[in-house]
């Protein structure tokens, strides 16, 4: 390879990387850990300013819109354009027909049309983008969500990808996506990354590589997702792989430019979680979900409207309202207004107990960022919620 193109960089590729986090907090670490590789000049080496890195409050609908429509007017036909989105996608039946939609960061249950993406809005978005070697990468059949909320006239079933996202996406050619499991199946968090973006990540630092010769290709990512990521969930995770279409065209360099490949950009042996949604910590500060939503761990804050109930049983149901104060206050539960005690601390617990938020463990062991108070994941290297770096 000529030295001058590996001094270069991979100048041709543009990338929008989406982490949703909320209660997904493993969302936005999959998202940082793939930009930084993208952008790692010793590796992916893409222009720093060609990926745009969306994740927690920041991955709003009209963010992620927005960052498509600046990718179409950025690249052109010999550009190689990475798409990533890690969040809740749903298939939705209504009165009015069936709709998928991918869900971001903050969203209406009852005007999902206006406030979440539609499959067939996202599409076009993609259509729009003049690249003709794009990748589209989702992984959005995560534990946990709305799936089993009571929305009144809706059905909600979690779903990998938009139903026309293969036909219409070959309709241009050079085009090919990549979705993390099946329609059946669910994803695997983990640590440093889930199963899934930890085999992306390993296939652009070069593991796999059909050719030494610092490119990885379409097909290498591909390919080394479809073997590992069943190896490491017992066989109970297979991506979707469609790229028929597409030439087996190069998404990035995997060492700068050098063919000989650099090692993996962490340290320790990766561990994927034993079921889905194990390892995950609720956290809703800062999201606002309206309409009714069914929480799937003891921890709650945020705005809300509509029934709240916590727990397997419906019947676990707190009422319309719940009011949480940010320091120190009381919390309120139901429209009578029945009082639970104080409470104090940004991460609130129902219940008789009471908890606090610092920058240290609490007698559980939880910790909490420095920065913003949100609970951390054990093992996170950054805050689901602000993205600040967590202290070793």
């Amino acid at each position: 390879m000529a030295e001058e193109q590996a001094l270069a960089g991979f100048e041709q590729g543009h990338a929008l990387i989406v982490g949703v986090g909320a209660d997904l907090p493993n969302t936005v670490e999959d998202a940082i850990g793939l930009a930084d590789m993208l952008k790692d000049p010793a590796r992916c080496a893409y222009v720093p300013d060609q990926v745009h890195l969306l994740t927690g409050e920041g991955a709003g609908r009209e963010h992620i819109l927005g960052a498509l429509d600046a990718i179409s007017r950025s690249a052109d036909s010999h550009s190689t354009v990475v798409v990533y989105f890690s969040g809740h996608g749903y298939q939705v039946a209504s009165p009015t027909g069936e709709f998928y939609y991918l869900l971001p960061h903050v969203y209406d249950m009852d005007r999902l049309y206006r406030t979440a993406i539609s499959g067939a809005e996202f599409i076009e978005r993609l259509q729009a983008v003049p690249a003709q070697r794009l990748l589209v990468l989702l992984d959005c059949c995560h534990a946990g969500g709305v799936g089993e909320a009571k929305a009144p006239g809706l059905q909600l079933a979690k779903s990998p990808l938009p139903p026309e996202a293969h036909s219409r996406l070959a309709e241009g050619g050079g085009r090919a996506l990549v979705a993390s499991s099946q329609e059946d199946e669910l994803s695997f968090a983990g640590r440093p990354y889930s199963a899934f973006t930890l085999a992306l990540i390993e296939a652009l630092c070069g593991v796999g590589v059909s050719k030494r010769d610092g490119y990885v290709r379409v097909a290498d990512l591909a390919l080394h997702a479809r073997e590992v990521v069943p190896q490491r969930t017992g066989g109970r995770q297979h991506p979707i792989l469609h790229f028929e279409q597409a030439d087996n065209f190069a998404l990035a360099f995997y060492a700068g430019g050098e063919a000989q490949p650099k090692g993996l950009p962490f340290t320790g042996e990766p561990q994927i979680e034993p079921e889905p949604g194990a390892w995950t910590v609720l956290d809703q500060r800062g999201q606002t979900v309206y309409g009714s939503q069914k929480n799937i761990a003891p921890i709650l804050s945020g705005e809300f409207e509509g029934p709240v109930a916590v727990g397997e049983q419906v019947e676990q149901q707190f009422g319309q309202r719940i009011v949480i104060s940010d320091v120190s206050g009381q919390v309120a539960v139901g429209e009578g207004n029945v009082q639970l005690g104080e409470a104090r601390g940004q991460a609130v617990s129902i219940g008789e107990s009471q908890s606090s938020t610092t920058d240290q463990p609490t007698d559980a062991g939880r910790m909490f960022c420095a920065s913003c108070g949100s609970p951390l994941r054990p093992g996170s290297r950054f805050c689901s919620q602000c993205g600040t770096p967590v202290d070793s």
